[in-house]
């Protein structure tokens, strides 16, 4: 079974040569850092990274495709949007429609995707580049197979390197089709999207736990009757009421069922993008509520915000829901034997002792170190810059 896991570019410096990126020049991992050291190093590390991908990543943009090596190539199209604001323009990745049809009526509603919302206006997104892939496949699911996952963060890594996109600034959105997608993919890679947007999609066996700290708007037309979608999205919206209620801190969403529109919408979803646009990623949201996909031979991820599994381990439907409180960080629940915590002074004072607790033990509790070797492992895993940690705990459960 193929398992889709946090993207490991092909990094020319790695582990071995970790010293390089940081340009240190005795070849020794810096460890022991003060907070200052380690924000200063993970600055450097995230410099050199970037001089380093550059070569690599460059050509996906010029070609307008990326591949994960192991065939698939994804095509995309992308246009810029007003002006660049501090800290980098934002990303919105459009997912088009069709499905289970020919390649000429998908590549139709591609190319169409690049330019639907352009009829609503002109000048929307008011910011930032948005970019319509092309799917790999031309089947119903095709915006939910377990090899997007790499060709997504591809994309968005590729971004945030050649065009210095704000890594908390990515947003998801798709329509029909690519609402199928958004449905699976918002909360599968809710870790990415600073918000989601659905439209016109289907649900399908949707688990929506995952969007705890990813806001979410969904679209329907009332009329829209085709596989049920306009009963079953506000089904869905109940659903996330109910786990709001539940935890109210989490689950940010709003759903539009717009009466006696059919599954054409008329453009007026566009308003999406406003509602998107007040969102920014949290990568250090203090509770991680995580469940892998549900249904079996789906994708499986070994990394989620700050929470990273074994591999080994990795099983559709597993559930980790772990907080920070304070200098302790309490697992709630879980169903592996290992978990390791990745760290920074955003999140813990690690100039204290840090706690771990599970059921009522206590599984760790100390120092932890800042070190540049976890620094260059966890952004050569993931190729976001927010990813970069520089300390980390892992507990046994058992």
């Amino acid at each position: 079974m193929k398992k889709s896991i946090c993207l490991i570019l092909a990094i020319t410096a790695t582990i071995a040569n970790a010293s390089c990126i940081a340009g240190d020049n005795d070849g020794v991992l810096k460890t022991g850092m003060t907070e200052a050291e380690a924000e200063r190093t993970r600055m450097e590390v995230i410099s050199e990274w970037k001089k380093a991908q550059m070569q690599n990543l460059e050509p996906n943009l010029q070609n307008l495709f990326v591949t994960d090596g192991e065939g698939n190539r994804m095509k995309f199209l992308v246009s810029e949007y007003g002006q660049e604001p501090e800290g980098g323009h934002s990303l919105w990745i459009s997912l088009h429609g069709g499905g289970g049809t020919t390649a000429a009526a998908n590549d139709s509603q591609w190319q169409n995707q690049q330019i639907m919302y352009r009829r609503a206006d002109p000048a929307q997104p008011a910011e930032g580049y948005y970019i319509s892939p092309r799917s790999i496949a031309d089947v119903w699911n095709m915006w939910f197979l377990n090899e997007n996952d790499c060709l997504f963060e591809q994309i968005i890594t590729t971004m945030i390197v050649t065009k210095g996109v704000n890594p908390d600034k990515v947003y998801l959105m798709g329509y029909s089709a690519g609402g199928d997608g958004v449905w699976r993919m918002a909360p599968r890679m809710a870790d990415h999207w600073a918000a989601s947007a659905m439209m016109a999609g289907h649900p399908g066996g949707v688990n929506l736990s995952n969007v705890r700290n990813m806001p979410f708007t969904l679209w329907v037309g009332g009329d829209d009757s085709a596989y049920d979608r306009n009963t079953e999205v506000p089904k869905k919206a109940a659903e996330l009421d109910e786990l709001q209620r539940e935890d109210p801190e989490g689950y940010i969403h709003e759903c539009h069922v717009l009466e006696g529109k059919p599954h054409w919408m008329g453009l007026e979803d566009a308003a999406a993008f406003d509602w998107m646009s007040r969102y920014v990623r949290n990568p250090y949201p203090k509770k991680v509520v995580w469940r892998q996909e549900n249904e079996e031979n789906m994708a499986l991820r070994a990394c989620f915000y700050w929470i990273k599994v074994d591999r080994e381990e990795m099983k559709n439907g597993n559930v980790v829901i772990a907080e920070i409180k304070g200098n302790t960080i309490y697992i709630e629940e879980s169903d592996y034997h290992t978990l390791t915590f990745y760290l920074n002074d955003k999140m813990v004072n690690l100039d204290s002792e840090v706690t771990v607790v599970y059921g009522g033990k206590q599984l760790f509790k100390g120092m932890v170190d800042r070190n540049e070797e976890t620094l260059v492992k966890t952004l050569a895993e993931r190729g976001d810059p927010s990813y970069a940690f520089y300390s980390s705990i892992t507990v046994s459960l058992e």
